[in-house]
């Protein structure tokens, strides 16, 4: 049974006529319009610090309350998690690049927290892995972290905490949230700036065998296990409660636009647990960046793929008046939530939904001939594997025929040039990340581009995703796949400088 299957049987609601709101059209007295910046290296913060306990003096630039919250999806459904400042999401971030930065974080539950600066080039000591040296903060205390954000663009932050076994911890939580870091180039012209985060809630152990959820089916096996397991599936993390931000489609008030308007969205998808594909019926989206950093070739797209952690921010001309649902294009899932309404100005029709063409995802689209970046100086090859029930009534994952850790395996030198190859032997299409760097994509499926800079690249199931990138950021880098349970058994790996 595939997972799509196991969600459509465990779908508890349809959905509803009503109009969910929208969020985080500007917060905190912060500007709405903001400028889609070129990407650039962020400077070396060797002065980042943190500061333990309660000692610290002075207010900090920003605080993080962690403590649990209530989150309201629809009037019928309300449900209790851990968010940011009494909200999950937590509140959207606009940091200025360059600009050294206090934090406090403070922990109001009874479990070790962590904070993790997704995107951001910043030291390991800051970043928010424990992996890689980041202190916790202990139960009911508070740290004090000094950062400088960079690069610019859409990066966001959220617990790096591990579950296992616990859906009511980690990522599984409401503890994620935007971050927009201004690089100071000149505002775009838009007359609405939307941040929408997709998020799977109240998640339950079932079992399923394929991750199918919009993946695509592979035109060709690339890449095959180097064995075949006559074991059976383990269980995995399944979800039938979606929302955008904290509204479930039916819930809240509407996008409210004007025809003639400009939007600029930006997408998260803050899940843990599925890679999505999203649609604004009526309207194309003109994808201009991915992971925060513009696309050398923009285009114009029906709907987008977004993995688990990617951003992709994108304009909408509002040509098309009507009362219109931008949501998942599977309808399951946006019937049970995942989707939103977008009213035009005098319109009060029912909400209408449209398929869009069936078209598979591709990265290569929105890049160049160009390379961002020098040839690569050495290789490094990595082989995902999965081992159905490897870690008791749980699935093992193996980089290079083994679970984490990898010590000394992955060492980088200072400055060098490197080819990453991806190998998925699984059948999950895996949003692969790396702490503290940026990839150039050089080929998907063996299909070549170049000059897309992205901090998490999904690597198609059975397939093969290749990816340069530099030795620029000194210490520990905690590489993994995104989704949660599959991180937490087995699929991560540290990378040292020598």
């Amino acid at each position: 049974m595939h997972r799509r299957d196991l969600i459509k049987l465990a779908s508890l609601a349809a959905a509803q006529a009503a109009v969910p709101r929208r969020m985080f059209a500007a917060q905190d007295g912060l500007q709405p319009l903001m400028p889609m910046p070129t990407p650039t290296s962020a400077p070396q913060n060797s002065n980042a610090q943190v500061f333990q306990g309660m000692q610290t003096a002075g207010d900090a630039d920003v605080t993080l309350r962690i403590a649990p919250v209530t989150v309201e999806l629809d009037p019928g459904h309300i449900l209790s998690t851990i968010g940011y400042n009494g909200s999950a999401p937590g509140p959207v971030l606009r940091l200025k690049e360059g600009k050294t930065i206090s934090i406090d974080v403070i922990n109001n539950t009874d479990s070790p927290e962590i904070v993790h600066w997704h995107g951001m080039l910043i030291p390991p000591e800051v970043d928010g892995s424990a992996e890689e040296g980041t202190p916790v903060v202990e139960p009911h205390s508070k740290r004090r972290y000094s950062l400088t954000p960079g690069p610019a663009g859409s990066r966001w932050y959220h617990t790096h905490a591990m579950a296992m076994d616990d859906l009511h911890k980690g990522g599984y939580t409401g503890q994620f949230g935007f971050v927009y870091v201004d690089g100071g180039h000149n505002p775009g012209s838009y007359d609405q700036e939307l941040f929408l985060a997709l998020k799977d809630w109240e998640p339950f152990f079932a079992m399923n065998m394929v991750d199918t959820d919009d993946a695509g089916e592979p035109t060709e096996i690339l890449e095959k296990p180097s064995h075949t397991s006559t074991e059976p599936n383990g269980i995995e993390v399944n979800s039938s409660t979606y929302s955008i931000n904290d509204k479930a489609l039916g819930s809240g008030e509407p996008i409210r636009v004007r025809e003639g308007q400009k939007l600029l969205i930006h997408f998260l998808n803050a899940s843990v647990i599925e890679n999505r594909r999203i649609a604004f019926s009526g309207h194309k989206m003109r994808v201009i960046a991915m992971d925060g950093n513009p696309v050398p070739t923009p285009q114009l797209v029906d709907a987008i793929n977004i993995g688990v952690a990617e951003r992709v921010d994108v304009e909408v001309e509002m040509n098309r008046p009507g009362v219109w649902i931008l949501g998942a294009t599977d309808k399951t899932i946006r019937e049970n939530g995942c989707g939103t309404v977008v009213e035009y100005a005098g319109q009060s029709k029912t909400p209408q939904w449209l398929d869009p063409p069936s078209v598979p995802w591709d990265y290569t689209i929105f890049g160049s001939t160009t390379a961002a970046g020098p040839e690569p100086q050495e290789h490094i090859e990595m082989i995902f594997e999965k081992i159905p029930s490897g870690a008791g009534k749980f699935n093992l994952f193996h980089i290079n025929g083994k679970p984490y850790p990898h010590e000394n395996e992955f060492v980088l030198k200072q400055g060098m040039r490197y080819r990453l190859t991806m190998r998925n032997r699984t059948d999950d299409a895996h949003p692969m990340h790396m702490h503290r760097h940026q990839w150039e994509l050089k080929s998907i499926n063996d299909k070549p581009t170049a000059g897309l800079i992205k901090d998490v690249i999904v690597v198609p199931r059975a397939g093969r995703a290749v990816v340069d990138f530099t030795a620029n950021q000194p210490g520990l880098s905690l590489f993994h796949c995104h989704m949660q349970q599959h991180m937490e058994y087995g699929f991560m790996a540290l990378f040292r400088y020598a």
